[in-house]
């Protein structure tokens, strides 16, 4: 499910980023657009900076406790 999501959200920021992009250049190819954006990768970048790929994120697992963890409401006894 996860991987899902992130996967909907990489292609969303990507067609965003590239909206915005043509918008900022309207007299430029987009050949020319992707190359100094991108340049041999897929994913948006600058010469020391690179937009985060939600792909990229990681998830962890955890098994479910139920009553077992604390809440501050508890009433000791």
């Amino acid at each position: 499910m996860s991987y899902a999501t992130f996967s909907y959200l990489r292609h969303y920021l990507w067609h965003t980023v590239w909206q915005w992009v043509q918008r900022k250049h309207p007299k430029t190819g987009l050949r020319k657009i992707y190359r100094q954006y991108c340049g041999r990768r897929t994913w948006w970048a600058s010469e020391n900076r690179e937009l985060l790929d939600p792909i990229t994120v990681g998830t962890t697992r955890y098994r479910y406790r139920g009553l077992a963890i604390p809440t501050p409401w508890d009433t000791p006894g």
